[in-house]
This record gives C-alpha cells, structure tokens and sequence, in this order.
C-alpha cells in the first residue's frame, strides 16, 4: 500500500504543487470554494425540504440549488484528490481523514439514495415532500457538517 501511496506523490501533478507554493495555494483556495459552493447549495435546499410541508420556493430555488451542489461537489472532489497526491502516506495515517473519507463515502451513498428513481428531483417540482425525502435531506445536512468539521480536524491531527 505505501509503495502505491508513494508512487502518487511521484505524479507530476503532486510534484508541481510540492514545488510551487502558489500552486497549492491556488489548489486550496479552489478547494475551499468548491467546500463553499456545496454547502451553500447543500444546507439551504436541506433546509427548504425540512422546513415546512409546502415550500413554494422549492420549485423555484431546488433544481438551482442542485446544480451549484453538484458543481461545488465536483470541485472540492478534483482538487482534494490533487491535494491528497501531495502527502498521501501522512494523509492515510492521519485519523481524521480516515473519518472524512468515510463519512464521504456515506455522503455519495447518501446523494444515490436520493436520487435513485427520480424521488428528489419530483419532490422538487412538486412539493410532495415524503418522510424519506426529508429524512434524506436530514442526513445530508448533517453528513456535510460532519465532513466540514472532519476536514478541518485533519490539520490538528
């Protein structure tokens, strides 16, 4: 495993943000935006499906909401990968990573779920609002969280 490991801080992506400290500051900072930009859309559609039985603003603000999540997601998911190909051995050693990678894992398990037959995306033009599209959205906000407060912990580690 840690020859695997270190063969991805051998990748010339790493070894470009090893050496260039703009570079990796460019990374992180497009990271933390992506972080920004998913829970800016995560938290706020959670709270619009957990609010009330009849969110007007759904319709309007939910497939928007969607799309900037979706967005945000697929930043922070690029760039933390190609920060993660910086120091992989310390990053797998490091206890709070290890907790972030899996409430990520649950998070991605969390997001199918939702999205599985379409039941989120009706919700979202119709209002209909069922105890597991709640629940769903219950558990998402708190999955995010979660992974906030875990990816913060990793630099205290």
């Amino acid at each position: 495993m840690t020859v695997f490991l270190q063969s991805i801080a051998a990748w010339p992506g790493a070894v470009f943000l090893q050496e260039s400290w703009i570079a990796y500051l460019v990374v992180n900072a497009a990271h933390i935006l992506g972080i920004g930009l998913l829970l800016g859309a995560i938290l706020p559609l959670d709270w619009l499906v957990l609010r009330s039985r009849h969110a007007r603003a759904l319709p309007i603000l939910g497939p928007f909401l969607v799309r900037a999540a979706a967005t945000g997601f697929t930043l922070a998911v690029i760039t933390g990968l190609w920060l993660f190909s910086v120091k992989p051995v310390e990053y797998v050693e490091n206890p709070a990573f290890r907790y972030k990678a899996a409430l990520l894992v649950v998070a991605i398990c969390n997001i199918t779920l939702q999205h599985r037959g379409g039941r989120v995306d009706a919700a979202l033009c119709s209002n209909q609002l069922t105890v597991r599209v709640r629940t769903l959205a219950a558990a998402s906000a708190m999955l995010w969280l979660s992974i906030l407060i875990a990816g913060r912990w990793i630099g205290f580690v």
